[in-house]
């Protein structure tokens, strides 16, 4: 529950980033470039966690990354999720030629890292946003598609699916009301975990420089920008890694709890 509040957290200050930065994000002032957070020696109450190598707000572009990280994070999760549940929920209940077309497709997509698949579609067709999601969500919907097709080919064993079979209602009914609510609680938990690992792969795109544009704060763009700068501004690149470590460890943390949550086996 704690990792679930400071997820929480985290998604509220993405929702009222503008109330809560104390300077526009990519506002650019040479003058103050390279400050040392509040705390330490040269520090300003002005600049609370420091300014970057063109002087730009730590503070406010780290809130402002907490946006972009969990809005790419929760889309890709949502697409590829919800591509993946369907195909996988065809695949498991209809069989045949389609199960084996359907998951023929899902072992060639497996067969590529995909982080490796992500910056090469990334680098052909540009930074971009609605690209990340579009790249990450393609990279998504195979683990969804295993997990639904293994779990309705449980569920459809189940006396209750043949008797609604025997009833004589049809595979759209059958499908949504009584298959997939019973497979729901597994893709709970995957959806949790590939939540973490979509915000760890778009802050990779953005280090790289083929992820968000350069104009948009995001962490792993901040972390890139002063990777240069560690020797004598710690800040620009530490502090933003550790929002990025605490917002996928809670995620972890959390999804790992659903999955003792949702297990039976674990039940007392």
């Amino acid at each position: 529950m704690a990792a679930f509040l400071v997820f929480a957290g985290l998604v509220v200050v993405a929702i009222v980033a503008p109330l809560l930065a104390t300077m526009d994000p990519n506002a650019v002032d040479i003058r103050t470039r390279l400050t040392p957070p509040a705390w330490a020696n040269g520090g300003s109450l002005q600049h609370l966690l420091g300014t970057d190598n063109v002087g730009r707000d730590i503070f406010s572009r780290i809130i402002y990354g907490a946006r972009v990280s969990l809005f790419v994070g929760i889309s890709t999760v949502l697409v590829g999720g919800s591509i993946g549940s369907f195909l996988g929920l065809v695949a498991g209940y209809y069989r045949g030629w389609v199960e084996t077309v359907i998951m023929r497709l899902v072992d060639i997509q497996l067969a590529f890292p995909s982080i490796l698949l992500a910056v090469a579609i990334m680098a052909l067709v540009g930074p971009s946003m609605m690209n990340v999601i579009f790249v990450l969500s393609l990279a998504t919907w195979a683990p969804f598609c295993r997990v639904a097709r293994g779990q309705t080919l449980q569920v459809c064993n189940q006396e209750y699916i043949l008797a609604a079979e025997a009833l004589g209602l049809g595979n759209k009914q059958i499908l949504l009301k009584h298959v997939l609510p019973n497979i729901v609680n597994p893709l709970i938990v995957v959806a949790s975990f590939a939540l973490a690992t979509n915000i760890i792969n778009e802050a990779s795109l953005s280090f790289l420089g083929v992820g968000v544009p350069a104009g948009t704060p995001t962490w792993g763009g901040m972390l890139g920008e002063g990777r240069n700068y560690l020797r004598i501004a710690w800040w620009v690149s530490t502090l933003p890694g550790i929002s990025l470590m605490l917002c996928v460890y809670s995620v972890n943390m959390f999804g790992d709890w659903l999955r003792d949550y949702f297990d039976p086996r674990l039940i007392d």
